[in-house]
């Protein structure tokens, strides 16, 4: 699982209570009924987490000139 699938799966996890991101071919499986403030903590949560990342790559950038 890449570094982004994890960091998915993990805030899914955390704020949305779905246990993977993986299809399993059942509704009862794949399909989730989320309460809007879980849903905008997940979406704020992957704001977050690619925000903090386009930092890190900025200052790896800067490092290398």
């Amino acid at each position: 699982m890449s570094q982004l699938e994890n960091l998915l799966t993990q805030i899914a996890q955390q704020h949305l209570r779905i246990e993977t991101l993986e299809t399993r071919k059942s509704d009862g499986l794949d399909f989730h009924d989320v309460a809007v403030w879980c849903l905008r903590d997940a979406l704020e949560a992957a704001f977050n987490a690619g925000v903090e990342q386009a930092s890190k790559a900025k200052k790896s950038d800067k490092a290398n000139h």
